[in-house]
């Protein structure tokens, strides 16, 4: 996985952009607070910006592994989670109604992906793969 798949896979998965700043991501600014990832000197770096510092968590020999450590601590729900943007927290304090609809959403989604996986159909909500 490179830097440009990272984001194409976090946006994906629902990591708000605000969480992560990656060279080359479209999308936002860059965050204030959050992990980023950066390439110095031939290696790749991720680490965290927080409270107008930035730190080094990790460093790796190539981009795919860098990528592969940084989408596993957004994506992992046990992981510390990054404090909500100011934009983040105005939004939920001023459209909680849609961030309800949205979660409602989210939430028939996944149970209906889960009845179609129960009763054996594929994920994508085709045909049974029966090997005819």
């Amino acid at each position: 996985m490179d830097r440009h798949q990272l984001c194409e896979a976090l946006r994906a998965t629902g990591v708000p952009d605000a969480h992560y700043e990656i060279p080359g991501c479209p999308g936002g600014q860059p965050s204030l607070e959050g992990y980023y990832l950066a390439q110095r000197e031939g290696q790749w770096i991720v680490g965290v910006h927080e409270r107008g510092r930035r730190e080094v968590l990790e460093t790796f020999a190539d981009e795919s592994r860098a990528c592969a450590w940084l989408y596993e601590r957004l994506t992992d729900e046990t992981s510390p989670s990054v404090r909500p943007t100011a934009a983040e927290m105005d939004e939920m304090l001023h459209d909680s109604e849609g961030i309800e609809r949205r979660a409602q959403e989210q939430l028939e989604q996944a149970l209906a992906k889960s009845r179609r996986e129960a009763r054996g159909g594929p994920p994508n909500g085709g045909p049974p793969n029966d090997g005819h």
